[in-house]
């Protein structure tokens, strides 16, 4: 895919009419990926929905995004696409109704405070002063999302909530051949599991490291970085 000029590329002109490009970075990672379907857990705007349904058009999405404006655009973008379904709401361990904590860069919003390393790392990513309340239910609750895949993909960009999102898709897991998830080495939210703890809770679900990339490193420290996890042969 030439990153260079998307604007060259027809399927992205209404994207980028909403400020919204494929994530083009993962485009060589999702073209190696067998999957039958895509639950993207933290959607934001549908980036990642975008570049998978160009490399996969035959396979369904079943989207999941809490911030009220962030869904919209992402409905702007794939309300046309038979194949895409978007939820207005959370991936967590169970349901409830939880307070989403708004950050002035959008895509750090999270349903965990932000702990001081983070807008010392990340510049504008400091709280609004904006919450609203979000439905938050397991994945496993909507089986009709997931029972029909064999080789699901799970990606999860949930702003330190990964592991409650994982304890609520046990089930669902069984149905997923790959999982994708940006995961923190260092507490940026209150709260959060690091990155050992999610590795070890996907290895006991038959799950194993294949590969990360997107690194933020800082002054030579790994801070988090995109993780992904391929069922094991021998599950």
């Amino acid at each position: 895919f030439p990153s260079h000029d998307i604007a060259s590329h027809p399927w992205c002109w209404q994207p980028l009419r909403h400020g919204v490009a494929p994530s083009i970075d993962q485009a060589a990672m999702l073209r190696e990926l067998d999957f039958d379907l895509l639950l993207d857990a933290g959607a934001n705007k549908g980036q990642f929905t975008l570049m998978a349904t160009h490399v996969r058009p035959k396979a369904g999405v079943h989207a999941y995004e809490p911030h009220p404006g962030e869904a919209n655009t992402f409905r702007a973008i794939h309300g046309k696409n038979p194949k895409v379904t978007l939820h207005e709401m959370a991936l967590g361990e169970a349901e409830s109704n939880a307070k989403l904590i708004i950050s002035k860069r959008t895509d750090s919003s999270s349903l965990l405070p932000a702990a001081k390393t983070l807008s010392e790392l990340f510049s504008e990513t400091e709280p609004s002063g904006n919450t609203c309340t979000v439905r938050v239910a397991p994945l496993d609750a909507f089986p009709l999302h997931w029972q029909n895949a064999s080789k699901a993909l799970l990606k999860i960009d949930v702003q330190g909530y990964e592991l409650s999102v994982l304890r609520g898709a046990r089930q669902a897991l069984k149905h997923c051949a790959y999982v994708y998830v940006e995961s923190s080495n260092i507490v940026l939210y209150e709260g959060q599991a690091l990155f050992d703890e999610v590795k070890a809770f996907l290895e006991s679900e038959g799950f194993q490291l294949k590969s990360r990339s997107h690194e933020d490193i800082i002054d030579g420290k790994l801070i988090q970085a995109d993780y992904l996890f391929e069922r094991s042969l021998h599950d």
